[in-house]
Formats: structure tokens, C-alpha cells, sequence
């Protein structure tokens, strides 16, 4: 009888709660107003002809890696950031290697890693969330390690590590693919992506879901040195990306003025949350990201209940290492905090927070 290999066989699915989410989305740290008006524009013109062609990746991959300073064939286009990692995975890694990461953090580095076959290291961060350096250093250089995933900020703690250290471990560890996660680099400021290419094992993966409002579209970027992308290129489907987010990503880098007041919007929204967790003794961690982590308590699934009841869905995020009755919160535009706050006061109140928390 036909079975998967015993590394599948082993893998955890990763199953979001997607479901029925109907209501203010603060659960999957989107874009909490969606894409550029540019964007739809450019949906409108899309003539039917165009969408019975296969897709071409490399102009487009020319103009995105012009927009970032970067050379073309430094530039891979995936179907999301996970795409990537899998990419990366699938290109350097084999059973007898092994794959570092730093938890909690974001699902996919493990299970891409897993299915190769790889055993994957999971170094806890610090106590408060912050970046475990030393003891990454440690694996680093090890000639077994192969992969070291870092999201930088990290999800779903918002935490980020320094430039310098991340340039420390890559240079630590040149027999290893260190790939860097910028998913959330808009709401941080900090980039290591002047660096891909001058260290020739440093990737670099950005998305367009967060700060841009295309997670639907799928679309995400690898860089790296040439001859690395190259490497990937041979594992990676020709029509990777579909042509509906090809044509409109242009337009959506374009639009930077909406990029910028949106990245804004979520820097004061951020610091409003955080601001009212201090304020009401919610204990929390300071991000660096589009989210902020709050640790609630044993009545942490009662709180995303009661939020959900109220049309706002946050993400109880409990069962990851670490965060046991913590939920996170997405911060977005600031007319969705204004509501976003009148609930939370209302929903801790329901389940006894305001009782507990001294005046």
C-alpha cells in the first residue's frame, strides 16, 4: 500500500483557524483595510486575454528588484513567504542535515525543514522573548547545521533581533542557508537586505500580505546572491505566481504614500494597544511588528470567545512554546483600534479581568 514518507507521516499539520471569520479580522495580522486603491485599479483593467496566458515572472522580478536596489537575477518571486521557505528547504537541506530555529515562531520553518527530512532544532528564545544569541551562536557553527531560520520581527512574539547579531550568525555559519523572515519589516524600519548578495549564504524574504493588503494575491520575494537564487530557480516552478498578483504588484509598489500612511496608522494603533494593556495590567511584550502579544490567563479562550461574540476575532496563540494563555492581537488602521479598544474593556470586564486589576 502507497504511504507518505516517514518524515511527512511525522509533520504536524498547520491548520488556521480559518473558519467563519466574519467580523473585524485581528487574528492573521492582514492589512486591516486592504490594498492600495491602485491596486483595484489595476484589477479593473485586467483584460481576459491576460488571464489565459501562463504567467511571466521574470519582468516583473526585474521591476521589484529595481524598486529594492537590487540586481534582477538576485530576486526569486514566490507564492508567499512560505513558498519561499519551502524553496529554501527543498534546495539545502538533506535527512542527515540539521535546521535551526528560534521558538515560539512562525509554524512553517519547522515543517518545511521536517519534510525534508532534516532534524529540526528548536532553541527557546529568552524568558522575555527576546533573541537567544549565545546559544544560537552555538549551533551555528556547528558543521551539521545547514538552515537557520530567523523571522525578524518574530511571530508571534513581535520581538526582533539586531542587525548585527543576525550578521554575526551568518557569517558564523557559512555551510548553512540563513534565511531572514522580514515579513513585518515595514512596522520595524530594520533590514538586512543590502546584505543579500555580499554574504552568499544570507536570504532575505519579504512579503506583500502585510503592510501592502495582498494576502490574497500569494505573493512574496526571495533575495539572496546570484548564484544562490540561481540554485533555487532549479526548484522552483516556472508559474509559481499567478498573473493576477504579477500585473498588480507594480502598482502596488507604485503606491508608497498608501504604504506609508498605513504603516503609520499601525505604529499608533500599536502603541494604543500596548498603551492599554499597561494601563489596565495586562501583562504583554513590546513588538516590533503589525501585532501585539498580551498574555490573558486561564480564561485566555473565554477572552477570544467574548471578542468574537462582539464581531473582532483575535488569535489565541496558548499552544505555542512558551506563551501558554497568551492571545495576540493584529494593530491596524485606527479607526478599527477605536472599536477594537471599547471591546476589550467590555470582554476583560466579562471575564472578571477588571476585578483583579488594582486601581
Amino acid at each position: 500500500m502507497l504511504e507518505a514518507r516517514p518524515a511527512v507521516s511525522k509533520l504536524k499539520q498547520y491548520q488556521p483557524p480559518l473558519g467563519d471569520r466574519s467580523g473585524l479580522r485581528l487574528d492573521f495580522n492582514e492589512n486591516t483595510g486592504g490594498c492600495s486603491p491602485r491596486v483595484m485599479e489595476c484589477l479593473r483593467q485586467l483584460q481576459p486575454e491576460q488571464l489565459a496566458c501562463y504567467p511571466e515572472r521574470l519582468p516583473v522580478e526585474g521591476k521589484v528588484a529595481s524598486f529594492f536596489g537590487l540586481q534582477a537575477d538576485q530576486v526569486l518571486l514566490t507564492n508567499g513567504v512560505d513558498e519561499a521557505i519551502h524553496l529554501v528547504c527543498e534546495t539545502y537541506l538533506e535527512p542527515e542535515d540539521d535546521a535551526v530555529i528560534v521558538v515560539p515562531t512562525f509554524a512553517m520553518y519547522q515543517i518545511c525543514a521536517a519534510a525534508t527530512g532534516a532534524q529540526v532544532i528548536s532553541i527557546p528564545a529568552e524568558e522575555d522573548f527576546s533573541f537567544p544569541m549565545s546559544r544560537l551562536l552555538v549551533h551555528a557553527t556547528s558543521p551539521k547545521t545547514r538552515l537557520i531560520a530567523i523571522a525578524n520581527p518574530n511571530n508571534p512574539t513581535g520581538a526582533a533581533a539586531s542587525v548585527d547579531d543576525l550578521l554575526l550568525i551568518a557569517r558564523s555559519a557559512p555551510q548553512a542557508a540563513v534565511l531572514v523572515d522580514e515579513a513585518y519589516f515595514e512596522f520595524h524600519g530594520e533590514s538586512l537586505l543590502e546584505h543579500a548578495g555580499p554574504i552568499p549564504n544570507l536570504f532575505i524574504a519579504r512579503t506583500f500580505s502585510k503592510a501592502y493588503g495582498m494576502a490574497g494575491f500569494r505573493i512574496g520575494m526571495l533575495a539572496g546572491a546570484a548564484g544562490q537564487v540561481q540554485s533555487l530557480r532549479r526548484a522552483c516552478s516556472p508559474y509559481n505566481v499567478n498573473g493576477v498578483a504579477l500585473a498588480c504588484l507594480p502598482a502596488a509598489l507604485a503606491d508608497q504614500e498608501y504604504v506609508r500612511q498605513y504603516v503609520a496608522e499601525v505604529r499608533s494603533s500599536r502603541s494604543r494597544l500596548q498603551g492599554e494593556f499597561a494601563a489596565l495590567g495586562v501583562p504583554f511584550w513590546p513588538s516590533q511588528a503589525n501585532f501585539v502579544l498580551a498574555r490573558i490567563g486561564a480564561r485566555h479562550a473565554d477572552f477570544v470567545r467574548g471578542m468574537k461574540a462582539r464581531g473582532i476575532l483575535v488569535r489565541d496563540r496558548s499552544s505555542d512554546r512558551g506563551c501558554e494563555g497568551c492571545v495576540r492581537i493584529t494593530a491596524g488602521w485606527q479607526a478599527h483600534t477605536d472599536r477594537l479598544l471599547t471591546e476589550l474593556h467590555e470582554t476583560l470586564k466579562e471575564i472578571g479581568w477588571a476585578e483583579r486589576t488594582p486601581a
